[in-house]
């Protein structure tokens, strides 16, 4: 777009020292600056809007209304760039969900069992507190500064090195601003495509694999105390693919409840069609629990659900001194919940490569080490989503549906057996590769199948029944 009036460019005043520039204020944003901080003098964020000290909403964040658990995987790579922080989170009243011991879970294949396990876990709590208890710890160190209202339109350098950024303030002026390393947090919004195409880098693979999935969601007052609370799911019947929703307890005793399905079966975007659809689910467990829940928001909807990807790590040539962290590399259907929980282990994966400090060739090795966790939670989501009718971008092939037929095999298995339930929360929490799904005994566990008889209906405990049946809630 171009401007109204001519705009001039000035170079920011040299700094002395090292310093890293961080393209956008988001929780990739800030991790990005947690991973480097200690590595550099000065960190400078670069943020298009105001960032809020509160736990409320951020203008450019419209994904925030939904559902977004942080994984066991993510939450403990938070901890190690920013120790304290999950601890933060759960003092300003987060919930730690054990996994599965704390999930009312109906698969495809069957209700899961409440395993008694505490070794991996999902932290419950809404998108702004979650933001901004991990800004408040980000921003708290003096290395790290955040320039609002201003916008990078382009990186300065070359092929071989990037020096920094150009950036546009609210005023229309433009300016350079210099640095030792620069990364891109700027989400699926990303110009890096672009700007590397500038420098002359135009070999770039990218994928864009989208099932037509669309999700809704609302936030309500629970009748029920939410500490302790178990995460609510159910999930479609592997035969008749439609939709699926869920409860999560998050801060202040509410529940946030997210739906979703594929084309032909989208939720509705007022109050009564999204409560109409909630009780089209596969189970009416999570339309018992509604009835006696107080709607606090309008229903949100949105159709943005594709995976889309960057293969940065395949470039023949990688500029010194650039790197993309999260959404600016890979953006997941959000309704597998792996988004911040890659960003933190691609944060952690930088920290851990900059510790023998900028050393010659230390971004592309940084984009490599990206890329890891990436793998892992791109072949989860898009091996479920390439198996829709609908999906564009990839079809399904024999490999995709012989794999997708083991693992519902698994999660038949895991409805009655500790170890494979273990091994599927694993990889499900990105605490470990798919890989471990092909485990000697895990094979065999699948071939013999579920130790145990099905479990009928939901697995509330004695405790939780009776906190139902003091709000007046009943199950069908």
């Amino acid at each position: 777009m171009l401007l109204q009036k001519a705009t001039t460019m000035t170079d920011i005043p040299a700094r002395t020292g090292t310093h890293a520039i961080v393209i956008g204020g988001s929780l990739a944003g800030m991790l990005a600056a947690a991973a480097v901080k200690d590595r550099v003098d000065t960190v400078e964020i670069i943020e298009a809007h105001d960032l809020p000290l509160a736990p409320q909403a951020r203008t450019g964040v419209p994904q925030a209304a939904h559902i977004h658990p942080l994984l066991s995987g993510g939450a403990k790579a938070i901890d190690m760039l920013l120790p304290g922080t999950i601890a933060s989170l759960l003092d300003a009243g987060a919930n730690r969900v054990p996994m599965t011991t704390n999930m009312v879970y109906l698969s495809p294949e069957g209700w899961y069992r409440r395993w008694q396990r505490d070794t991996h876990y999902l932290i419950a709590a809404s998108r702004d507190l979650t933001d901004s208890v991990i800004r408040r710890h980000v921003l708290s160190d003096a290395r790290v500064k955040v320039r609002s209202h201003a916008r990078v339109v382009s990186l300065l350098g070359d092929a071989h090195r990037v020096t920094g950024v150009k950036l546009r303030t609210a005023d229309g002026s433009e300016h350079a601003v210099y640095g030792d390393v620069v990364i891109d947090a700027s989400g699926r919004s990303t110009r890096t495509p672009r700007w590397l195409a500038d420098l002359g880098i135009t070999d770039l693979v990218e994928d864009h694999i989208d099932s037509g999935m669309a999700y809704a969601s609302r936030v309500y007052r629970a009748p029920v105390p939410t500490a302790n609370w178990p995460l609510i799911n159910v999930l479609p019947d592997p035969a008749l693919p439609g939709p699926a929703g869920g409860i999560l307890p998050i801060e202040q005793d509410r529940w946030h409840v997210s739906v979703y399905g594929p084309p032909g079966s989208h939720p509705g975007r007022e109050p009564e069609g999204f409560e109409a659809y909630v009780r089209s689910l596969r189970h009416p467990i999570v339309s018992d629990l509604l009835k006696h829940a107080e709607p606090l928001t309008d229903v949100t909807i949105t159709h943005s659900t594709a995976n889309h990807r960057f293969y940065y790590e395949r470039l023949k040539a990688w500029p010194e001194g650039l790197i993309a962290l999260g959404d600016s590399v890979a953006a997941f259907n959000p309704i597998y919940g792996h988004g911040m929980s890659v960003a933190a282990q691609g944060a952690l994966a930088i920290r851990d490569v900059l510790t023998a400090g900028l050393f010659p060739g230390f971004a592309r090795q940084a984009q490599r080490a990206v890329s890891r966790p990436i793998n892992v939670a791109w072949s989860l989501a898009v091996g479920q989503d390439v198996l829709y009718a609908t999906t564009t971008g990839k079809q399904a092939t024999p490999a995709d549906r012989l794999l997708h037929s083991y693992v519902s095999r698994l999660s038949r298995t895991a409805t009655g057996n500790f170890r494979v339930a273990t091994a599927l929360t694993d990889v499900l929490t990105l605490e470990a590769p798919p890989a471990v799904l092909l485990r000697p005994d895990i094979l065999l566990a699948s071939i013999i199948g579920p130790l145990r008889p099905p479990h009928i209906g939901p697995g509330f405990t004695a405790q939780e029944h009776q906190l139902l049946k003091r709000a007046g809630v009943q199950l069908s």
